[in-house]
């Protein structure tokens, strides 16, 4: 009998196959998964050089995936300014101030994450407020959904967005324009800061992603659809997984900008190995609800005069679209308003009827707003949702955004997979916080349209067996059985067994990535 390499025992595995639910035991040789059944019959698997594990009565469950991570941005955001939980504009200048203090060193000051609806003066923060913390240095902080975000005079005097202000000596600047812009920029708007910000080099990229890598594991995380987002950004990716650096698999997703050179190099989605491939073409169609610039049928309830906005004309979408699908690349487009998802929809319609495929599993990321024609169009197109649960916990704004009768299709996750349609579920960090955990917790417990609820199933498949099947992977991961990829997570409690209310309470224990232990906590046992 084949010796194994790791054997974990005395567990409660939970395997979603469905020919084998529930397991005691799973012995594991070199990358994969060679057995599953009872103590007994997984110890005779065990030789001289087989590393046993006691799981303790800890659950396990197929290597958790994320979907949706802008994961360079995240490893940044652990070591910028963070202001989630800011409750007011004095607290954000108090805050701004002692963290230039504390890193004199940093040309720029960036971070964010704030929520202007936290805030005790519900509005949201300007240049001037800014300018009354630091005004020495160049600061730009955007927005917890990354569609808005607020610059001090000196960083926009640096983009020219703003005139500079006169030194001694100096001539007016006759290109001085903007003098009132209150440093509220959205959408397309923050182009001019960002490119304003210094690039950063490729250690200090090297240490987001490593930073944010650890914390991927540490979650239980064993794959990551990572939005990339640029060139340099890829080719660090790839120098970690050469040096054997990576601790877990990567779906990349490339920024549309990158669409030419990959056409015309040949590259198809599921070029790569099995631990860094091409996943698919990341757009975005519109903006977010919460900088009220996702592009809705109808106008935003709490500001009648807007509806949001579209980033791209129709026609220039239904081109990018069209290219992207027919060289055999999927496409996972951002639309959350309902009108943004009814243009994506018809640009997909448009492709797959000149260019037919059953088997393309394009994507509408967040599909937010939507209604029953449209979930009937994402199924009959084959689409997959992936969405973000934990937005609904975070988003206790969204009646009064969008009025009750629209609330009652935003995430109506449990229609969605009612109707058959997969759906995958991420974070969208560092938007979110990128624990599935919490992400699980969210999708089954949801006071916002209770209805749409999720069974604890239902949601674990949307980090495990759905997500294997968006990267084409469900014949080597997403369940646990003989024959695939030993990508497992090993968990402190079963959220089968624990309210769903305690679900956010569970921690991860260990995580396996391809037969390799690459996080391990022996103190959060079962509680």
């Amino acid at each position: 009998m084949l010796e194994a390499t790791i054997i974990i025992l005395n567990a409660n595995v939970v395997t979603l196959n469905p020919k084998q639910p529930h397991a005691q035991a799973v012995a594991v040789y070199d990358n994969k998964i060679v057995a599953v059944g009872s103590d007994e019959q997984i110890r005779k698997y065990a030789g001289k050089t087989t590393r046993t594990i006691d799981a303790k009565n800890n659950t396990v469950v197929p290597g958790l995936n994320e979907c949706h991570a802008h994961m360079v941005s995240f490893g940044q955001s652990l070591q910028n300014l963070d202001l989630r939980d800011a409750k007011s504009i004095p607290e954000i200048q108090s805050r701004l101030r002692k963290y230039a203090e504390k890193n004199s060193e940093k040309k720029w000051i960036l971070g964010g994450r704030w929520d202007q609806e936290k805030f005790a003066e519900k509005r949201y923060p300007t240049r001037w407020d800014l300018d009354a913390a630091v005004s020495d240095r160049p600061v730009f902080l955007i927005r917890v959904c990354g569609h808005i975000g607020v610059a001090n005079s000196k960083a926009l005097q640096i983009a020219g967005i703003i005139g500079k202000t006169l030194i001694q000596g100096e001539k007016a600047n006759a290109g001085a324009h903007n003098e009132k812009h209150d440093g509220l920029l959205r959408e397309n708007a923050l182009g001019p800061v960002w490119h304003a910000v210094p690039k950063p080099s490729q250690i200090e990229l090297e240490q987001a992603c490593i930073l944010a890598c650890k914390k991927a594991v540490e979650a239980g995380l064993t794959c990551v659809h990572w939005i990339a987002g640029s060139a340099q950004e890829i080719d660090v990716i790839h120098r970690l997984y050469s040096s054997k650096i990576l601790p877990l698999r990567i779906i990349l997703g490339i920024p549309v900008g990158g669409l030419d050179s990959l056409t015309k190099s040949g590259i198809r989605t599921g070029f790569g190995n099995e631990f860094v491939k091409i996943g698919f073409i990341k757009i975005l169609s519109d903006g977010s609800l919460g900088a009220r610039t996702a592009a809705l049928a109808e106008p935003y309830s709490d500001k009648p005069d807007t509806c949001g906005m579209m980033l791209y004309k129709e026609e220039k979408l239904s081109e990018l679209v069209e290219e992207s699908h027919k060289a055999g690349l999927q496409l996972a487009i951002h639309a959350i308003g309902d009108r943004a998802v009814e243009v994506v929809l018809n640009a997909y319609e448009k492709a797959l009827k000149k260019y037919p495929s059953k088997n393309h599993r394009h994507r509408i990321e967040h599909a937010s707003v939507l209604n029953p024609n449209l979930i009937r169009r994402m199924k009959r197109l084959r689409l997959i949702a992936s969405v973000q649960p934990h937005f609904v916990a975070s988003d206790f704004w969204l009646v009064d955004r969008v009025g009750e009768a629209r609330a009652c299709w935003v995430y109506p996750l449990k229609t969605l997979m009612h109707e058959g349609i997969t759906v995958v579920s991420g974070s969208d960090c560092p938007v979110e916080p990128i624990s599935p955990i919490l992400g699980i917790w969210a999708a089954t417990t949801r006071k916002i349209v209770p209805q749409e609820n999720l069974t604890v199933e239902e949601a674990l498949k949307t980090y495990t067996s759905n997500a294997a099947f968006a990267s084409f992977d469900e014949d080597k991961r997403g369940t646990i059985e003989p024959g695939k990829l030993a990508d497992l997570t090993i968990l402190s409690n079963d959220p089968f067994s624990v309210t769903p209310s305690s679900i956010k309470q569970i921690k991860v224990r260990m995580t396996i990535v391809n037969g390799r232990i690459v996080y391990s906590n022996p103190h959060s046992t079962k509680s």
